[in-house]
């Protein structure tokens, strides 16, 4: 199994391991194929528990869901629910969602790919409608204010780097969550410093940013704290949840270059500079002399961002 490098601060309040929620989304496969090839790798039962949702239970990496990721799944059965689902399967992934999972979980899901690979699951670059993607959820370290607010800061200072260091595939492109945050957004996170009470970094987060379709959506974190304040301000659903949901653009699960590892890499980046203030201090200021008072391009930045990461070591994903 692949290793999968620790977190900065590896664990949460309670001394407990951090653990990763993660959602692969894929074509090429039926639920059901999916769903058998899960337990014939990681072992448990594979049981249909819906016309499109299926779900593994007592695996090695305990339940897994996989179903296809639209909302008409949630809506009460019916055949013709069933019709547009079949219709849209051409085009709507299948998605399998896990538990949380520590490490060695995250190793075994990585080592699932290869088996999905095999069998004909189909990645983001396989057709130009295929907007796949993979995400994970973070388990927030804990719940004081600089743990929420550092890892926010250093990832709007390195998206654009981040972005460019590992370019989106074209169909995603043309997707509205690949949008990256605003420019006012990471101006006002920057005059806030990393010592903002998190009270007024959702404040600022509803004003410029109020979007699920970010690439670090915020609001589910936001929710954990307060669920009354994000319902009032967004119309689209969201489930409080103590955990960064960091939206990786692709999934690349037909590449063989491609793994969940070499992804993971990317949130390790982010971290790594959100605990350090020194650095998240020198990216801030590079990031305003960059600027100005006006952004022509944000390529500029990507460039210099990544020459500062490199100086501290911090420039691989």
């Amino acid at each position: 199994m692949t290793a999968f490098a620790p977190l900065p601060q590896p664990f949460n309040a309670t001394g407990d391991p951090r653990l990763v929620g993660v959602e692969i989304e894929l074509g090429g496969l039926p639920e059901s194929r999916v769903a058998d090839l899960c337990a014939s790798k990681l072992g448990g039962t594979a049981q249909q528990v819906d016309s499109h949702i299926w779900r593994v239970e007592n695996s090695q990496i305990g339940q897994i869901d996989i179903y296809l990721d639209i909302f008409l799944r949630n809506a009460e059965h019916s055949k013709l629910r069933d019709l547009a689902l079949d219709l849209g399967r051409e085009v709507v992934p299948v998605e399998i969602v896990t538990k949380p999972l520590d490490m060695d979980g995250l190793a075994r899901l990585d080592d699932l790919r290869m088996t999905l690979r095999d069998a004909g699951a189909l990645g983001s670059g396989a057709g130009w409608f295929f907007g796949f993607g993979l995400h994970l959820n973070i388990e927030m370290a804990s719940d004081a204010d600089a743990d929420t607010v550092r890892p926010l800061l250093a990832y709007a200072l390195i998206e654009d780097w981040l972005r460019a260091a590992n370019p989106i595939d074209e169909a995603r492109r043309l997707l509205p969550f690949t949008d990256p945050y605003p420019i006012d957004f990471t101006r006002a996170l920057i005059e806030m410093g990393p010592e903002a009470a998190r009270e007024r970094v959702i404040g600022s987060y509803l004003e410029l940013t109020p979007s699920r379709n970010r690439g670090l959506d915020m609001l589910p974190l936001f929710a954990h704290f307060d669920a009354d304040r994000i319902k009032a301000a967004i119309s689209d659903k969201t489930s409080a949840r103590p955990t960064f949901h960091f939206r990786l653009p692709d999934c690349r699960i037909d590449e063989a270059a491609w793994s969940i590892a070499d992804e993971w890499q990317r949130w390790l980046t982010v971290e790594r500079v959100a605990a350090d203030i020194a650095l998240l201090k020198r990216l801030s200021q590079a990031w305003q002399d960059d600027h100005g008072l006006l952004t022509l391009s944000r390529q500029s930045w990507a460039n210099r961002a990544g020459r500062i990461l490199q100086s501290a070591g911090l420039d691989r994903v």
